[in-house]
């Protein structure tokens, strides 16, 4: 009967433990376990989204916004069902996203005006500053330039002083890194800090299928100055001829 009784107080013993334990939760071990799964759902959920915007990007042909988002992908959520899925083309996508954007930077340095009144007629032009070493625009502008009066033209425009040019002198003239070759050119005789060049067609035509054209000039003030243009987004449509008058 005793043998009875002290069993019967250890079984309720033991109960009182394991309601104890049940009070006091999950141990540390269980509560990470369970943190962690919730943070591996949820960072698969949010890969999901990413996914379905770099597949909208794609589809509206925003390769460069569809390319950091790729790339964002295989950073933040590496070893997932996403960045499987854009690895494959994210290599192919992110070297046409910097080529439109390259392509994008070259086209916005020109800047086009046409039908502009000037000196009693009408003018076309197309301008772009040079670029300094550091990549950043200089202020000496090549324009190109149709006038109903005067003609086609394609000079160099400075700040006065200007230009040192006596009668016809050589600029030596490359392109893409090729030889330099000595090209005409003359001063304004109305005075401008501008120095025009001899030959503009054959000038024109080799522009528009350069990248970089490069012309060691002298200035009046600051010597003998490299120009490089980067011509490659020159755009032949958007500096049209004049129209004939009928």
């Amino acid at each position: 009967m005793m043998r009875a009784r002290a069993l019967g107080l250890g079984l309720a013993a033991c109960a009182v433990l394991l309601l104890a334990g049940c009070e006091h939760g999950p141990t540390a071990a269980q509560r990470e376990a369970a943190a962690q799964a919730q943070a591996a759902t949820q960072r698969l959920e949010q890969s999901q989204q990413e996914l379905k915007l770099y597949r909208e990007m794609l589809a509206r042909k925003d390769i460069q916004l569809a390319a950091s988002l790729g790339q964002q992908i295989e950073q933040m959520y590496p070893h997932t069902p996403a960045a499987s899925a854009v690895a494959r083309d994210l290599p192919a996508l992110t070297a046409a996203a910097a080529k439109q954007a390259h392509a994008q930077r070259l086209a916005a340095l020109w800047d086009y005006q046409t039908g502009v009144p000037m000196a009693g007629g009408t003018q076309n032009t197309a301008s772009i500053n040079d670029t300094r070493s550091d990549g950043s625009q200089g202020n000496i502008q090549l324009i190109l330039r149709r006038h109903s009066a005067w003609g086609q033209s394609v000079y160099l425009y400075a700040h006065a002083p200007g230009f040192v040019c006596k009668s016809i002198c050589r600029v030596p003239v490359s392109v893409d890194g090729g030889k330099p070759q000595g090209w005409a050119a003359y001063l304004p005789p109305t005075g401008e800090p501008a120095l025009f060049i001899k030959d503009d067609r054959r000038f024109i035509g080799m522009l528009e299928k350069a990248q970089v054209i490069e012309l060691r000039v002298d200035l009046k003030q600051g010597g003998a100055r490299a120009l490089k243009y980067e011509v490659g987004g020159f755009k032949p449509a958007s500096f049209p001829p004049l129209a004939k008058k009928g």
